[in-house]
């Protein structure tokens, strides 16, 4: 029987509309199909989440060692280690430890939380921002829950980079700045029996002729034990493999900032000799809340230090803690140069947190000053939450992309923070309506502004076009004789490559 002409006609006029569609998404690449896919997903949570935990992500450029790790970790390690609790403030302590787990006892093994959910719970609280009154400023609350965790911290470095870099990999990372004081305080406390002189080169010589070469060995001795647990837990180098053996790590020796001036010069110096001695260290960084006494009284002393050390290792890199403050927490003068100041003369080439930039004298010259020279700023939204209240339009991130200024998404404290990057991304879509585009371009600027050594994949001036020697190649093909090389020889564009397969791999299943 024969269809009448009016239903295929219908019929037509039906599916043309569903062709034309088909036809159009077929027009577009693969990115635009995946930007489209993140519009139609943002106002749902769950589908958004889904999106981004899939997302290459890049580098965190970011990341505190100790700050990093979850609060049931430490408990765990802890426990292993024979450690007591102090229940009075939720501290570690050395044993040994009173016998009894009764709730009387101010003293207990650690191993007794484990049987009384009341002290596990006061510890991952008093460890981290899990169930804190967010109707306060965590500034106070955050930075303390540091002292209570330290002792496992130094002993239990190893089983700390195994859980980072398996996170990471869970994350669609496939790189990490770990910011880490790897000698455990040698360095400051060389710098303690020596004393402090005004002349920063003759203490510079007192320094390496007092023990620094030894601390320095000691130290890369102690990174070497601690990478090989690391691979040990993650069974690295075995057809049992853990996808984390694949996250490429570098440090950044962190100086504490907030030590007598002696001992954070002898911190800096060692920062500048492992830099310079071993590739595993790419450059340092000064930490310890910006706002207290010593940082906020010895900043203008610390730039002088970093700019005269800089002058004898030039090739070393530095990021620098700058702008995590905000109104109220200092006095308004605080506020005024502490951007300007790290970049313009502690050599900062990236910025960590930015939070205060606006409150800088002459804002808009130090933006657009930023963006000439391409100072990166790692933005670390959860953080800036949870310690300074800072959040939504009080927050410069739309400030910086506006001005042109690099910003890379980055963790800082994910294990205190209890965050994750998928999560910090997730922030950032809901709270300032990124495209996926934007996400995207913070991805590779993570690589692009990394301190991994070599020439970028990037063309210089270009807007992330490929260097000459990979201009005609793909992500999703083998990359030519030519490319091979190029990358072969620069870590930089061996990890933006990877990035750029990760992309072309996700963006195919849309």
């Amino acid at each position: 029987m024969r269809t009448p002409r009016r239903l295929l006609l219908a019929g037509i006029a039906t599916l043309a509309p569903l062709l034309a569609a088909a036809a159009a998404a077929q027009a577009l690449s693969p990115e635009q199909r995946t930007a489209r896919h993140l519009a139609a997903v943002r106002q749902d949570p769950a589908r958004l989440l889904s999106f981004l935990r899939a997302m290459p992500k890049g580098g965190d450029l970011h990341i505190h060692l100790s700050g990093a790790v979850y609060a049931e970790s430490w408990i765990d390690w802890a426990a292993q280690e024979g450690f007591c609790i102090e229940r009075g403030n939720a501290s570690l302590a050395p044993g040994p430890c009173n016998a009894a787990c009764d709730r009387s006892n101010d003293r207990p093994a650690v191993q007794c939380a484990y049987q009384d959910p009341l002290l596990y719970n006061q510890l991952v609280d008093a460890w981290s921002m899990r169930n804190f009154d967010h109707a306060k400023l965590g500034h106070d609350h955050f930075f303390a829950a540091f002292d209570k965790f330290l002792p496992i911290a130094w002993r239990r470095a190893g089983d700390a980079l195994a859980e980072v870099a398996a996170r990471a990999a869970a994350d669609k990372l496939g790189y990490l700045e770990i910011m880490h004081s790897a000698d455990g305080r040698q360095a400051a406390e060389l710098g303690a029996r020596l004393g402090w002189d005004e002349d920063l080169g003759r203490m510079r010589s007192a320094l390496l002729a007092g023990g620094m070469p030894d601390i320095l060995a000691a130290t890369r001795n102690q990174l070497d034990r601690d990478e090989a647990r690391r691979d040990a837990l993650l069974h690295c180098g075995t057809p049992q493999a853990d996808a984390a053996c694949r996250v490429t790590v570098r440090y950044l020796y962190q100086v504490l900032r907030g030590l007598p001036r002696t001992m954070v010069y002898a911190q800096m110096l060692l920062g500048f000799e492992l830099a310079q001695a071993d590739a595993r260290f790419v450059g340092l960084n000064l930490v310890m809340p910006e706002d207290w006494y010593v940082p906020m009284h010895d900043f203008d002393l610390h730039m002088r230090m970093l700019d005269f050390l800089h002058g004898l290792y030039p090739s070393v890199h530095i990021s620098l803690h700058a702008g995590e403050l905000a109104p109220g927490l200092v006095p308004p003068e605080g506020l005024r140069n502490h951007i300007r100041a790290s970049i313009e003369r502690g050599h900062a080439e990236r910025i960590g947190h930015g939070v205060s930039v606006m409150s800088e004298a002459d804002a808009p010259a130090l933006l657009q000053e930023m963006a000439q020279r391409k100072v990166l700023v790692e933005i670390c939204l959860t953080s800036n939450d949870g310690i300074l209240g800072i959040q939504g339009a009080d927050h410069p991130l739309a400030t910086y992309l506006r001005q042109g200024v690099p910003v890379a998404l980055a963790t800082d404290d994910q294990g205190v923070s209890r965050s994750d990057m998928t999560h910090e991304a997730l922030r950032a879509v809901q709270t300032y309506d990124l495209s996926y585009s934007q996400l995207k371009r913070m991805a590779r600027q993570s690589l692009e502004h990394s301190f991994l050594a070599g020439p970028s994949l990037w063309a210089a001036g270009r807007d992330f076009q490929p260097v000459a020697a990979c201009g005609a190649d793909r992500p999703e093909r083998t990359p030519s004789p030519f490319c091979r090389a190029y990358l072969a020889a620069s870590d930089r564009a061996t990890a933006q490559w990877e990035l750029e397969e990760e992309f072309a791999r996700f963006e195919k299943s849309y």
